[in-house]
């Protein structure tokens, strides 16, 4: 027989049973999707990570009493808390320590509790405000720039004077129709004079970069008070060249102004951009794990009941395998038959839990504003294994089908 009137005849068959064929597909469809779902929504978030992630300017790394993404199981994150906060005190002494090596240093803490509002002649913004205190090198260690005023100048920290710089998020809130700058708006129950605004960066992972505010480190201290207030210090190397040398030297200056022995670990985290990646990267490869484990699952009992079926439909056409084979069908074309209905069911499993992972995994990717990717490679290597799982689990069958013996099939009721 030829080819063509193989793939016809077997698919004419499947048509037969549609709702059989289409829920044998379902198992398939479940197993693909969920791995090519994942991995769709990793790819694209992979490829915003650089931006994502990279939160630190150029050659900076950053000293922090908490790791950057999680602090572990529940033992882990109590040892951290135990942690002393990393003070104004040995921030500042950092600083002398350090300021032949590096002249970008940015000291940084942010409000914890959530609740930070800002507030101008009856306008609000949205609770929840990115607010915090910091000096005049944020800009460099954050990769901020202004858009309109100034920078925080050495005097407005020294001088703890309350004024602030905003994002255009607050910007767009509280002055729609009017320049910001020399205004007086309110945050947690505190007046500050807005001296600065920051350029629009956009969202980050969903999350808005734009609404966010930020007064001299010492004035927040003034007003908030330094007690459970840990500060994070940001680190800019000369030059790539220098970078891990600068590490060195700072590490060192850490452990100085913490009055750490020789003997004793370091009791604070260091992270930078690379780390950060690497982080992600680690969480990432633990999903896709965790998705193949599922997902080979799946597709074993989808496989199963892809034999069980073709088992099944090998029963009922016994009658029709032996009157083919009466006729002059072949051995090969009666086994080339019911593998392409295994494959085909199959593929078209695959097929669709291809599409709907794709789409799944970049709706994840759109609701985290990364960008929408279609993962060429995950989909070819879906093909190939809902191929091979078709001819793997429909081979017995198929081959079962080949070697009734004609005779034995006509007389089969």
């Amino acid at each position: 027989m030829k080819l063509f009137e193989i793939l016809k005849m077997a698919l004419s068959s499947l048509g037969v049973n549609k709702l059989r064929s289409i829920l044998t597909m379902l198992g398939i469809t479940i197993g693909v999707f969920s791995v090519i779902g994942v991995m769709t929504a990793v790819a694209a978030l992979r490829n915003s990570i650089e931006t994502g992630l990279s939160f630190l300017g150029t050659n900076m790394f950053q000293f922090a009493k908490y790791p950057a993404m999680g602090g572990g199981d529940g033992s882990q994150r109590r040892r951290y808390q135990l942690r002393r906060d990393i003070t104004l005190t040995q921030a500042m002494r950092y600083q002398q320590l350090i300021a032949e090596t590096s002249d970008v240093i940015c000291l940084k803490t942010f409000d914890q509790t959530g609740g930070g509002q800002a507030v101008y002649n009856g306008r609000k913004t949205t609770p929840g405000l990115t607010f915090g205190g910091t000096n005049e090198n944020f800009l460099a260690a954050n990769q901020f720039t202004i858009d309109q005023g100034r920078n925080f100048t050495p005097d407005d920290i020294e001088l703890a004077r309350p004024v602030i710089l905003i994002g255009q998020g607050i910007v767009k809130r509280l002055f729609p129709a009017e320049n910001p700058l020399g205004k007086m708006i309110k945050i947690k129950e505190r007046t500050y004079t807005v001296i600065g605004t920051f350029a629009e960066k956009g969202s980050q992972f969903g999350n808005s970069q734009d609404d966010i505010g930020m007064v001299p480190l010492t004035r927040y201290l003034n007003d908030y008070g330094s007690e459970q207030v840990s500060i994070n210090i940001a680190t800019q190397a000369a030059s790539q060249l220098v970078y891990n040398e600068t590490i060195d030297k700072a590490i060192t200056a850490m452990r100085i102004v913490r009055n750490l022995k020789p003997e004793d670990e370091n009791d604070f985290e260091l992270y930078s951009n690379d780390s950060l990646i690497g982080a992600f990267a680690k969480v990432a490869d633990v999903i896709a794990a965790g998705s193949f484990v599922i997902s080979g699952i799946a597709l074993l009992a989808a496989g199963v009941g892809i034999m069980n079926i073709m088992l099944v439909s090998v029963t009922e056409r016994t009658k029709e395998i032996g009157i083919r084979k009466s006729i002059g069908a072949r051995k090969h074309s009666i086994l080339v038959q019911f593998l392409v209905e295994a494959v085909a069911i199959s593929l078209a499993g695959g097929v669709m839990g291809i599409l709907l992972g794709v789409a799944g995994g970049n709706g994840v990717a759109l609701m985290l504003k990364a960008s929408v990717v279609f993962p060429w490679n995950w989909a070819v290597i879906g093909l190939v294994v809902c191929s091979g799982i078709g001819v793997g689990f429909g081979f017995y069958p198929a081959w079962k089908a080949a070697s009734l013996d004609p005779i034995e099939a006509l007389r089969y009721e």
